[in-house]
């Protein structure tokens, strides 16, 4: 989950604060469908090839859609001293969506991505693992829960479960570690640069298990993995802008409507439904999304209005 404080640089924040209230909200729905659609997309393209090879023709579709970014900045917007973690962004992005077009090309589309909203909390773990951040008791519950709604879906043990589904687990966890570099970088890089740069070195890498596992498609499978490069750009930069213009809190709910226009187009094109199981679990694990999103808002409202308040208080500690 992006942090609603992923810092742009002063003058995209100072655009920012001119912006319509619906800027936001608007985008991260564009961001919503768009992925959705991009499932879809992904489907019909490894009906023709390999997840590994759609990975690899996402990102380098992704990165020929991304470079008109450099059109009005110029190549200046890519200086950085932030490489090395553009690197770690770049490894766990691509570790996360092998893993997720694996899931997505192998399950019913409602259950990979409902299985792919246990990133946010990944995320809270990686916080205290990684940046230290103190958790305590009702975020911490709300994690709990988040994951019971996960085995809700997954039922181990069950005829239904399947190596599939812990693919799709994977993808959740490096998807974590990915925004958290996301985090960082997002305090002195601009979200374009991001995009290009999480683009460029996606593809290298994800090259090497497309050529293990390559084959070549027909006119109307290069036209999917076309389409599936061009929408996941575009639902990227919605994203990113999104995030950097709103709170999270107010945004996360809006994300959500990806499952509903998921279930409609599998259904539609595939003849896919959703059973049961997967819509208890995703409501259970939405919901403890949405909780671990609105206490973390409120308690940095708090801190903002009252700074005597502890920073193992604050938002970076519910």
């Amino acid at each position: 989950m992006d942090d609603p404080d992923i810092a742009a640089p002063q003058p995209y924040r100072a655009r920012l604060l001119n912006r319509s209230p619906l800027y936001a909200p608007t985008l991260m729905a564009a961001s919503a469908v768009l992925f959705a659609l991009m499932a879809v997309a992904l489907r019909f393209a490894t009906a023709q090839v390999s997840a590994f090879e759609a990975g690899f023709f996402r990102s380098l579709f992704g990165l020929v859609f991304a470079l008109p970014l450099l059109i009005k900045p110029g190549l200046g917007i890519l200086r950085t001293r932030s490489f090395g973690l553009y690197l770690v962004r770049g490894t766990t992005g691509t570790l996360s969506m092998l893993a997720s077009f694996w899931a997505l090309a192998h399950l019913p589309l409602a259950q990979a991505i409902s299985i792919s909203y246990s990133t946010p909390l990944f995320v809270t773990v990686g916080a205290v693992l990684i940046l230290g951040e103190i958790v305590r008791a009702r975020r911490w519950s709300a994690v709990v829960v988040g994951f019971v709604g996960v085995l809700v879906i997954m039922r181990p043990g069950g005829m239904e479960f399947s190596f599939d589904m812990l693919i799709a687990l994977a993808g959740a966890a490096f998807a974590a570690m990915s925004y958290i570099a996301i985090k960082y970088l997002s305090r002195t890089e601009s979200p374009d640069a991001v995009v290009i740069y999480m683009s460029a070195i996606m593809t290298v890498m994800s090259l090497v298990p497309a050529v293990l596992h390559w084959t070549w498609p027909d006119a109307m499978g290069w036209f999917w993995l076309v389409l599936t490069g061009l929408l996941a750009t575009i639902a990227q930069v919605c994203m990113t802008r999104a995030y950097q213009a709103g709170e999270v809190s107010a945004l996360i709910p809006i994300n959500f409507i990806q499952l509903p226009v998921v279930v409609a187009c599998a259904w539609f094109a595939f003849g896919q439904t959703i059973d049961i199981a997967t819509v208890i679990g995703a409501v259970i694990i939405i919901g403890a999304n949405i909780y671990i999103a609105r206490r973390e808002a409120m308690l940095a409202r708090r801190t903002v209005t009252d700074p005597e308040i502890a920073p193992s208080e604050s938002g970076q500690s519910a």
